[in-house]
């Protein structure tokens, strides 16, 4: 009797070769040979479960986001039952600066999706794109419950704050990543404008 196949299983298997293999190689120069000699298959397998590097690499990084979604969530439930808003956005914004492989390679990954988004229109389609909306929404929510708590500085304007404080974690992961600053200095800018916009 043939052995039945997981395919859930194995497109998570094959996307965690496409990060391995895109983080020695680079997103722009991984291909689907190199994932499939990665993963342990042939290139054919590849191919069955997607039909184009583009799918693929969408894949790979939902499966990325996935995993960091999940990093967030660890890092609330460590901050206690009742953690309230300010140690959840910290938890959200510290869990993408790349202080270890797996937030380095996220960080990495996810920044070069970008760059390779702008001038791929096939990847600039995928609604993938619209992922960082999501954290933007996440936020705002959070620190508008911290609004109506009165824990933030009068007249602060949630959604403006939350764009900022997401771009600022992106440029400080970026920083961190080639090295220009360490995560903890990373760390205390960030939780430096938090200060700014939480009442004492």
């Amino acid at each position: 009797m043939p052995k039945r196949v997981d395919h859930a299983e194995r497109r998570t298997e094959i996307a965690q070769a496409l990060v391995r293999a895109a983080g020695r190689l680079g997103l722009h120069a991984v291909g689907m040979r190199d994932v499939a000699a990665e993963a342990g298959v042939s290139l054919r397998v590849v191919q069955y479960y997607f039909e184009s590097k583009e799918k693929l690499l969408l894949f790979g990084l939902q499966y990325l986001a996935g995993r960091f979604g999940e990093r967030v969530a660890n890092r609330v439930r460590a901050a206690g039952d009742n953690p309230g808003p300010r140690a959840v956005i910290e938890a959200l914004l510290t869990a993408a600066l790349p202080v270890d492989e797996e937030s380095r390679l996220f960080h990495h990954l996810y920044t070069s999706y970008a760059v390779l988004s702008v001038t791929d229109e096939a990847l600039a389609a995928q609604p993938f794109i619209k992922d960082p909306d999501t954290a933007e929404i996440t936020l705002t929510g959070l620190l508008q419950q911290a609004n109506d708590a009165g824990l933030l500085e009068a007249g602060t304007d949630t959604r403006t704050e939350a764009v900022g404080l997401l771009a600022m974690s992106a440029g400080l992961g970026t920083s961190v990543l080639v090295g220009q600053r360490d995560a903890e200095s990373a760390m205390a800018v960030l939780r430096y404008h938090l200060d700014r916009i939480f009442r004492s």
